[in-house]
């Protein structure tokens, strides 16, 4: 099998990201346990981008594990499935992965204990399936990007031969601080993943695979290498270890050299970009016809007892998983929803594990480490560190300054608020906080003009409507004068002859 090398010149020339630790042990030198079953699971109907999912189950109703009980919501969506057997007990809101602890629409299923599943229907070989085939299952199975991003799977595949796609890259990176469920992932089932990726190449028509994976990670790079072995379509490439690695464009841009357009897709250039757990996931769908109902999570922080990576039940509540990590040893001073760069702080422990969720961090006072930001030096800091070579002081700036529009002009919406900028800040400005605003706020003037334009163009068409209904009333009122104008003529005219012809015969 033929190695990919970075060129020297690439790494050089690519000085951006910033170092902090790890803290991936110890849960990453320990095998992947099995979480259990807690008492209750709450099952989000929104797991994904796009629009949520629509219940198709009663409460009452008994469910089997991997039964649909709810179903795609539009073109964008993803379908949902009972992590276990147990009884549809509510229909309700509940607390959700989000800043302000806020509520949405969730399924409440008690489970039975026996975790009974519904028939499957098991393939010994899936890569014979034809290309329509495997993105249906995928579909099918509620498979969503695991990293995080949490988009529909099944939407990604459809991009290949949309953009012909040449080139799948396996973003096996995870360099967020503390996170290691992707590592162990990929230690314990190496070649479910490349078999899985060899599925999605399949269906893309993409012809090659870069799996891009973080040099801190030896032992889940030797078990990849072992497993793509086989197959010389698939490259396993050692990466440096730097935050943020993992996203998108900058994994892109580090293994082929391309620059994705910030204004448009990856698919555009001709790559796709998936999650090693992703590939997992895509595997068991097509090999076993296991729907996704479950998923690796990270317990850490150190709040956390016992810190350790565990195989989760969609819908468990971040409680139970502290419990079965040994509780918390001191109490959290922050709880973190994914990694501690890029995560969603959580302030309710019954917020629940749903299709995105990488990891549960309960960080200790010390590792917080909040104190008060103080003025700019200057230093330049932020600017070496930004992925995307943007200037975050000056954002900040015009940002302070309620120029918005000037942030933006300077590539706010390149941003990608991974928080690099914030971590290496010797000031400790919110940098990302001051970004997140801004683009929320642009984004809610974007809404409320695009509800302007929108009642403009309805009073402008209602005008016209009026306008041409009056112009029609009119031209209808003459034509019906003309008409009868020309009646009354004639009618005249008739009287006239039958006058003359009454004379002649005088």
């Amino acid at each position: 099998m033929p190695t990919i090398v970075i060129p020297p010149l690439r790494r050089l020339l690519q000085r951006w990201g910033v170092h902090p630790d790890s803290h991936k042990y110890p849960a990453a030198g320990l095998d992947i346990e099995d979480a259990g079953l807690p008492d209750m699971l709450r099952l989000p109907l929104s797991q994904h981008v796009g629009a949520p999912a629509k219940v198709i189950v009663e409460v009452g109703e008994r469910v089997l594990r991997g039964q649909l009980i709810a179903s795609t919501g539009g073109k964008i969506s993803a379908p949902l499935h009972a992590p276990t057997s147990g009884t549809i007990v509510a229909i309700d809101e509940a607390v959700v992965p989000h800043p302000a602890a806020l509520t949405d629409v969730a399924i409440h299923l008690r489970p039975d204990g026996l975790d009974e599943w519904i028939p499957l229907k098991s393939e010994l070989y899936p890569i014979n399936l034809s290309e329509r085939e495997i993105s249906d299952r995928v579909e099918d199975a509620g498979i969503v990007g695991m990293g995080g991003a949490s988009f529909p799977s099944a939407v990604k595949l459809s991009l290949g031969h949309r953009s012909k796609v040449t080139t799948l890259i396996l973003n096996g990176s995870e360099c967020e601080p503390y996170l290691s469920c992707d590592d162990r992932l990929m230690q314990e089932n190496a070649h479910a993943i490349i078999e899985g990726a060899r599925l999605i190449l399949k269906a893309t028509g993409a012809t090659r695979v870069l799996a891009g994976i973080e040099d801190n990670k030896p032992e889940a790079i030797l078990a990849m290498k072992l497993a793509a072995k086989p197959f010389p379509e698939v490259h396993i490439v050692k990466i440096p270890s730097r935050y943020p690695m993992g996203a998108d464009r900058q994994l892109i841009k580090m293994l082929t050299g391309i620059e994705a357009p910030a204004d448009g897709r990856a698919a555009d250039v001709g790559v796709l970009v998936h999650n090693v757990g992703t590939a997992y996931a895509v595997y068991r769908a097509l090999r076993y016809g296991e729907p996704l109902t479950e998923r690796v999570v990270t317990v850490a922080g150190g709040a956390v007892s016992a810190p350790r990576n565990l195989r989760v039940r969609m819908g468990t509540p971040m409680a139970y998983l502290f419990e079965r990590c040994g509780g918390l040893r001191v109490p959290p001073a922050r709880v973190v929803s994914g990694g501690p760069m890029m995560g969603i702080g959580v302030q309710n422990l019954d917020t629940p594990v749903v299709k995105g969720t990488s990891g549960v961090l309960a960080l200790a006072a010390a590792e917080v480490g909040e104190r008060e930001a103080s003025a700019c030096i200057r230093c330049g800091s932020c600017v070496e560190a930004c992925p995307v070579g943007l200037l975050p002081l000056e954002m900040a700036a015009r940002i302070h300054a309620n120029a918005l529009g000037e942030a933006e002009e300077i590539g706010l919406d390149d941003c990608l608020t991974c928080g690099a900028c914030g971590f290496i800040c010797p000031s400790r400005i919110p940098l990302v906080q001051y970004f997140q605003h801004a683009k929320g706020e642009l984004a809610s003037r974007g809404r409320e003009q695009k509800r302007l334009d929108t009642i403009k163009e309805l009073t402008e068409a209602k005008a016209a409507r009026i306008e041409r209904e009056a112009r029609e009333k009119a031209e209808i009122h003459a034509r019906r004068k003309a008409e009868r104008e020309r009646a009354q003529a004639a009618e005249a005219a008739a009287k006239a002859a039958r006058a003359a012809e009454k004379e002649t015969e005088a």
